[in-house]
């Protein structure tokens, strides 16, 4: 299933729905070791400080200054390749 991204109430964060469980609820934050690939990898996409999974999404937050025209598609491309089949 292609992820759906759908915006927030928070201008700096967007929720990325996969379409099937993600598990959870689980918190990554950004300079907080973990042994979460999908989280590592998320978290390793510039101006991205925190994930949020639960249920079939995965919420992003970034900094005020990062663009989502830049972390979107990258994230989109790990969630898909991660989530598919």
């Amino acid at each position: 299933m292609p992820v759906r991204v759908d915006v927030t109430p928070n201008p700096n964060a967007l929720k990325f729905t996969v379409g099937t469980p993600v598990g959870g609820p689980k918190t990554f934050v950004a300079g907080q070791e973990t042994d979460d690939p999908l989280a590592a990898e998320l978290l390793a996409i510039d101006g991205v400080t925190s994930i949020f999974m639960t249920a079939d999404f995965v919420t992003l937050s970034k900094t005020p200054e990062a663009g989502w025209d830049t972390i979107t598609p990258k994230a989109t491309e790990i969630l898909e390749r991660h989530f598919a089949g």
